[in-house]
């Protein structure tokens, strides 16, 4: 068992770089892209100070579809347009895509529910001060739902992590690629064995990096 974990040193380390890779691209697309999207979500929603009933319908119906959607399914419907955009549907960059997209959806409504925990007083209180929306959400929903927001995107990053593994079904590469061709087509217990214990590893990191970070930030 030991001999054949050494021998597999070099293919974790690579392993490792490109879940890490991917996880980093996916969390990126979501906060640059699914983050507007929430506070768009939220702010048009009703009750709110742009309240656009169908602006709020139809993208909620967009979020809602593709959340729908099993990741192995978004994967492979995804590989025409993955082969597109950067020639290849196969490796860590090519796995990134339907992993981007998917994380957009998922850390929108997780950043709405967040910006709905804010207290309604203190929106209201900076519109009364002549707050103009731009000011509102950067002084106001993002500064006081910043702990939650830390929150959500430690969940975002646990569940993608998970769905990187996945896609090494399709030769997405990363650890649950080295699972699937040691572990599973070769029928070697001890590389499966060491590869969720590297899983559960990076889980418990995220995890505890993230409870520590939005504890600090949380002026409550």
């Amino acid at each position: 068992m030991l001999d054949n974990i050494i021998l597999l040193l070099p293919e974790l380390g690579t392993a490792i770089v490109q879940t890490l890779t991917m996880l980093a691209i996916g969390l990126a697309t979501a906060i640059l892209c699914g983050g507007p999207l929430g506070l768009l979500l939220f702010l048009v929603d009703t009750g709110q100070s742009l309240e656009n009933r169908p602006l709020s319908l139809a993208l909620g119906w967009i979020v809602n579809t593709v959340r729908s959607f099993p990741f192995i399914i978004l994967l492979v419907a995804l590989v025409p347009f993955t082969r597109w955009l950067i020639g290849t549907s196969i490796g860590p960059l090519a796995a990134s895509v339907p992993l981007s997209i998917a994380a957009i959806p998922y850390f929108a409504r997780l950043v709405e529910k967040s910006c709905k925990e804010v207290p309604r007083g203190v929106i209201e209180a900076a519109h009364a001060m002549g707050a103009s929306e731009w000011q509102i959400i950067w002084r106001v929903l993002l500064v006081e739902a910043r702990s939650g927001l830390v929150l959500a995107l430690t969940v975002l990053a646990i569940s993608f992590l998970s769905y990187s593994a996945i896609a090494g079904v399709v030769g997405g590469g990363g650890i649950g690629d080295l699972a699937i061709r040691y572990g599973y087509y070769r029928f070697q217990t001890d590389v499966m064995v060491v590869t969720i214990a590297l899983l559960v590893a990076l889980v418990q990191i995220i995890q505890f990096a993230g409870n520590r970070i939005a504890h600090a930030i949380d002026h409550r």
